[in-house]
Order: C-alpha cells, then structure tokens, then sequence
C-alpha cells in the first residue's frame, strides 16, 4: 500500500471517530463536551502503538472522559475490549481480547498482542460499552533474519505545551513513517492545565505528585495532532528530564530535595502509564527503578539501543554552591569532569549496551538517546581545557563519553549512528575516537551524529548557533532557528537523513519544509550533505 493511501485511511479514520463520537473541536485538542450516547467520551486521550518486535506489539490507550478532571471517570475497574485486524475495515480479525483499566494504573490498558506475523501493517482498536477508540495503525519489526530493503524513521523530541502548537505531528503522521523514536521531554513538568496552547508560557502549576503528572499528560495527549503521530506507526520512546523535573541526575534534583526520590518514582509511573511501552519487572522499591533502556532489531539492517543518561548518572560536577543541576563552567576550572569514574549510563547499562554492540548483526547501529554527544564549547578552545561547557550533557560527563566511544570502536559494530534531542537545535556532527580532539588521521572519525531541533520547545538566536559551529570542528551543521523533527531513511547501503523545519511553530496549519540532509554511507563513518 502506497503512503498516500495510508495517509488517506489514517486521516478518514480520525474523522470517522471523532464524528461517531461527535467530536466537536475546539482549536487542535478534543473538547471535553464530546458525548456518546448521552456519555463521555471515555478515549479522550486517543490511542497508540510502540516496543515492536518481529512478533508482538504493545497496544495502549487510557480511558479518560475529560483530560483535565480525572474524577470524571469512575474509581472502578473497567473492561476494556481490544480488537487487531489486518486491514483497515476490520474485515480479518487476527486477534481480539479484554484488559482491565483500573485506578492504580489511571485506567491505562497495556496490551502486548504476541503471535503476530513479522513485519507486517496491523490495524487496531479499543472498545468500551457503545463507544469505539480511534483506529491506530501499527507494524510488528522485519524477522531477526530478513534485510529489508528501508526503514522509514521519524524522530523528534521536546515538545513544552506553552511554546506552540503540535504541527510538526501533523507532519510525522503524513509522512508515514514505518517507526517514530521519541528521545525525551514528552511533557513538561510545569504551566496551566488548560487545552490550549497558549500565545506565551505562563510558569505555574509544577508538578510534583502521581496525580500532577497524569494531569500533565492528559493534558499534552489531548492534542489531536499529537494523537494522529501516535497512530500513524509504532514509537519507541525514552525520556530525558523534563518527564520528572529540570537538570535532575539519578536521586537529585535542582533544589537538593530531599525526597526527590518520592517526586521521580511518581513521574516515572505516570511515564509507563501514558506510553506504549513494555514493562520490565520491578524491583522491591517499584517505579523508583523503572527499567526504560532497552533493545529493538530491524531484521539485519537496524538495531536501536534505546538508552537511559538521565537515571543512573553521576550528579553533576561543580554545580552551583547550595544547588544541584547544570552550570557552564570551564574543563580547566572543574577538575571533577576529568574524574574516570564519573559514569552517564552507570556500569549495567553500559555492559548492556557493550554486549549489544559486540554481538550486533546489524548494519546500521543506531543509539537513541537524549542529548548531543559531540563537544560544543561556548567559547574558542586555544588550548586544552580552555573549552567552556554545560555540564548536563555529554559535555558534562567527558569520561563516560570517551568510554562509550571506545565501546564502539573495540565492538567492531557496523555504522555506528547517535541520534540526540535536548538541546533544541539541529546539529550534524562527526565523533572522533578521542572526543575532546579534532578529527586526523589518528583520531578517525568512528561514528555520526544527528541531533534533532524541538517540537515547540524555545531555543537561541542562530547567530549564536552559527558561532558554535564555527568553534566545534566536530560539529558539521546547527541550526537552532526552526522547530521540526528528523527523517531518516535508512537502507543497507546508507542513510539520509533529513532536517525538516516549520515555518511558525504557532500556528497549528503550519508548513514544514526541508533545511538540509545529509548522507552516511555504509562503511564510510562521516558526513556527506545531501
């Protein structure tokens, strides 16, 4: 099936369920009026599709009768039923069953629908009493066997409801995309519950309890754009700070409170609750530890190593006196960064990711994680430890990253790829084995970084972007001036990927054009443009 007539039945889809629940509008989120026969509409939060594997997908949907008033959906277990065909008018049903959405989980449904065929477009759909969910699309991964011929991706990131409205999802949903990476900052912990996206932001209402982060999320997953990305393809997801609170590192957060733990184990239910995400068991202390890396196989031409650098990292150094979080601080003034065993992923995950790596048949080895991984002095470097940093990236933690640069490398891994988020600008850079040097002869270019603007979230002038360009010879392009997201097409010979950037981040109708591409050949490590 052609992307046009998958873009055509996701979008009539939309508009059959929004209309069969009478689905008045209101700006690009669902009002909280809409009824079905006499009822609330109890799929306000619409659904989704993620962690496919050759065999199995997770189904997710909430049942929510108003975004912004949990009570209005009764403190009581409810049937959920589930339905999965393999074309879009429900005629051949592959499987059907019920889930129960109970309050301990904010009537979330989970469902992870096995015995499916490999790599294959699967339709899906939620009922509860009279009222039918939206239709979401799904696929389940190639056979661990196959080399498929391309992979479409869409990756995006940080999309703070009080910058803008969700246009760019409208984009990822008619690009029709075969998987969506979601790199972090799915929410942000502060602004008005409202279901508008507002002209300014409005710094209020913080979240800091279970209920508070539902709310949030609620709130965000109200948006119809945001919906229609969701069922337009599976996504796998990972977070960065703001799903708990900024700057935070392992059990700290800014202000050194000293129950943070209790703050982070909230936000990271809330997380499980609202993604389609498959569950790790939990250990003794619950949502505290919540497991979020983890591995997915594109047959043999990718595999993603989906990584947490926000749970396990050491606290940052040289932060501000009585403060915990970031600061910008020069390498030669904070002898701390230079420390080898100041850790980003802690030692587990980073023997994870290195039997991942030794072990990986894939051509294309892709890390998702959160933020730019390529030095990005703020001012000239003259000489060794001139380079001003921050020290919430991988900037901030120069050992770890030499450590999993030399992971790399010693793994013998095919076409190593990171893709980033956090910093809300699109950068292309190239990672040299020894990271805090340019590229030469002996010190190769080992790895290539795409690194993706936000979907709303603000940035700084270009200018300024343009002088770290300048500065970094590690950093081949920026461009903070557009929100967007990344396309990447990646076949077994190599991968474009594809900077796309709205014309005005306020207006939901928005155009969405291409500011540049670039091109990794298989084999060849580096940047070639276009």
């Amino acid at each position: 099936m052609d992307s046009q007539r998958r873009i055509f039945l996701l979008s009539t889809a939309r508009i059959a369920a929004l209309a069969a629940a009478g689905g008045a509008l209101s700006g690009s989120s669902a009002s909280a009026a809409t009824r079905i026969n006499g009822a609330a509409y109890p799929f306000a939060l619409g659904v989704a599709s993620g962690s496919p594997l050759p065999d199995a997908v997770v189904l997710w949907t909430r049942i929510c009768h108003d975004p912004l008033h949990a009570a209005a959906t009764p403190a009581i277990a409810l049937s959920v039923r589930w339905e999965m065909a393999d074309d879009e008018a429900f005629r051949r049903i592959v499987a059907r069953g019920s889930a129960q959405a109970t309050p301990a989980l904010a009537h979330s449904v989970h469902v992870d629908v096995g015995g499916l065929a490999p790599g294959r477009w699967y339709w899906y759909r939620f009922m509860l009493g009279d009222a039918v969910s939206p239709v979401g699309r799904t696929r389940t991964a190639p056979a661990s066997d196959t080399l498929p011929a391309t992979l479409k991706l869409a990756v995006a990131s940080c999309q703070h409801w009080e910058f803008g409205a969700y246009a760019v999802h409208r984009h990822i949903a008619a690009a029709a995309p075969d998987l969506v990476a979601f790199l972090g900052d799915y929410i942000y912990e502060w602004g008005p519950y409202q279901l508008q996206h507002p002209a300014r932001a409005v710094r209020s209402n913080e979240s800091f309890t279970l209920d508070e982060y539902r709310a949030r999320y609620a709130q965000y997953k109200s948006d119809l754009d945001l919906q229609g990305a969701h069922q337009a393809a599976p996504w796998i997801v990972t977070w960065d700070d703001h799903e708990v609170s900024n700057d935070y590192a392992n059990d700290r957060d800014e202000l050194l409170t000293p129950n943070f733990l209790e703050r982070r184990a909230a936000a990271y239910q809330a997380f499980y609750e609202h993604m389609p995400l498959r569950l790790l068991p939990l250990g003794r202390r619950g949502f505290v530890d919540m497991r979020i890396y983890q591995r997915y196989d594109w047959g043999r031409l990718a595999r993603f190593h989906v990584l947490d650098d926000r749970q396990y990292r050491a606290h940052h150094a040289c932060a501000r006196p009585g403060r915990g979080g970031s600061n910008s601080v020069t390498t030669r003034s904070c002898p701390d960064l230079l420390k080898p065993e100041r850790t980003m992923l802690g030692e587990e995950q980073q023997r994870w990711l290195q039997a991942g790596l030794d072990k990986s048949p894939a051509h294309w080895n892709i890390l998702a994680q959160q933020t730019l991984m390529a030095q990005s002095s703020q001012v000239p470097i003259l000489k060794p430890g001139d380079e001003r940093i921050w020290t919430d990236g991988w900037d901030g933690y120069p050992m770890a990253r030499q450590h999993l640069l030399n992971s790399l490398h010693s793994s013998g891994a095919r076409n190593p790829l990171v893709l980033s988020g956090d910093v809300h600008t699109f950068y292309a850079t190239e990672l040299s084995r020894d990271a805090m040097r340019s590229a030469s002869r002996d010190n190769p270019v080992i790895a290539t970084e795409f690194c993706g603007t936000s979907i709303t979230s603000s940035s700084r002038p270009q200018a300024r972007t343009a002088e770290y360009v300048a500065m970094n010879p590690h950093i081949r392009y920026g461009r903070s001036d557009k929100r967007g997201y990344m396309l990447l097409n990646i076949t077994p010979e190599k991968t474009t990927t594809a900077f796309l950037g709205l014309d005005n981040v306020r207006d939901s109708a928005s155009n969405i054009a291409t500011l540049a591409s670039f091109t990794v050949h298989d084999g060849k490590p580096g940047l070639q443009r276009g």
